[in-house]
């Protein structure tokens, strides 16, 4: 499949970047490892008249601390946060997420931290060719008023599969979007809408530059997913987990994150779950395994059958995955204190 026809500019700084979304706007596509985006636009899924390439942009590639903050740069290459100390002390949960990422040749060579997290929705029913798509009336991510994901929805139902996205939203991250405009911070929790067509708050004139993640004393996370392959599939299932210990009593929860991805238009924040947890033990067993069922109860009210997977199974799988890492999470409070 050939791509489609597109004028091409690779600024040498963030200014030329942003006048030219600025320029273009809607036209535009942002050109990082490409890995979503060309593959879009060769089943013509997406069809930019202009591509704005990141490739000269290195400012926009690290991995820093700074005042209680991990700070990442969204042209981040994968493998270097899976490689990474900093990321490992801080956001274990992360680096277990980008190393479910695609395949290592997209890790090392192709993929960026940025380019997941903005990875456009997808459905089985739409993320086709063309020509398989030709076969039968659009749905509404097509243009129609059809949804195969879901009977007599009037909405697009795509999903989001982002690993790296579900674990930064257990961790609290917040996104950096810059503009000629200035620059706007907002919660990774709050940047996606509830529309499978255009699942962020993002503007056509906005760059992801920089995603913080806070460094919380004593928290750890951890991540884990379901997927038919160990590499190249999207998640069919997936969930990241925060703890952080009571201060005044190091045994039980302070507080707690728990995010199930892979089920709706977003990575879904289950807060009334979350907060359940505080003031039981770390290691307590019924407390696990009644958030584990309580996060399947209320993900099953946004799941679609769109994931490749029978939607009861990926349901059911919901339990198993945050109880494994809420488990995992907690079994680093012990190693910590071992050390």
């Amino acid at each position: 499949m050939r791509l489609p026809q597109f004028t091409y500019h690779s600024p040498d700084t963030l200014e030329g970047v942003l006048a030219l979304l600025d320029e273009y706007r809607e036209q535009a596509g942002v050109l990082a490892g490409g890995t979503d985006l060309l593959v879009r636009m060769k089943h013509r899924l997406a069809g930019p008249k202009v591509l704005v390439s990141l490739k000269h942009l290195d400012s926009l590639s690290y991995i820093k601390e700074d005042s209680g903050i991990l700070c990442i740069g969204a042209k981040t290459p994968i493998i270097d946060v899976i490689r990474s100390e900093s990321a490992a002390q801080a956001a274990p949960a992360l680096v277990q997420a980008c190393g479910r990422i695609g395949a290592v040749s997209i890790q090392h060579f192709r993929g960026t931290l940025g380019g997941n997290i903005l990875q456009d929705n997808r459905c089985i029913h739409y993320n086709q060719s063309q020509f398989h798509r030709s076969g039968r009336q659009p749905c509404h991510k097509d243009g129609g008023k059809i949804c195969y994901a879901r009977d007599e929805a009037d909405r697009c139902n795509s999903t989001c599969q982002s690993d790296g996205a579900c674990a930064l939203m257990a961790l609290d991250a917040h996104l950096i979007l810059n503009s000629t405009r200035g620059e706007r911070r907002v919660a990774l929790d709050a940047f996606y809408s509830t529309d499978g067509i255009h699942p962020f708050d993002i503007q056509p004139d906005e760059l992801l530059t920089q995603i913080d993640i806070p460094v919380v004393p004593g928290a750890v996370s951890a991540y884990e997913r379901l997927s038919f392959r160990s590499a190249i599939d999207y998640p069919i299932v997936c969930t990241g987990v925060r703890l952080v210990p009571d201060p005044d009593d190091p045994g039980c929860i302070g507080s707690a994150r728990i995010v199930v991805g892979a089920m709706g238009r977003s990575p879904l924040f289950l807060a009334q779950v979350s907060l359940s947890l505080t003031g039981d033990a770390l290691n307590g067993t019924a407390a696990v395994e009644k958030a584990g069922k309580d996060a399947m109860n209320a993900a099953a009210a946004f799941a679609a059958h769109n994931a490749g997977a029978e939607l009861t199974y990926r349901q059911a799988m919901v339990e198993k995955m945050v109880v494994r890492a809420l488990i995992q999470a907690a079994a680093r409070v012990s190693i910590r204190k071992a050390r």
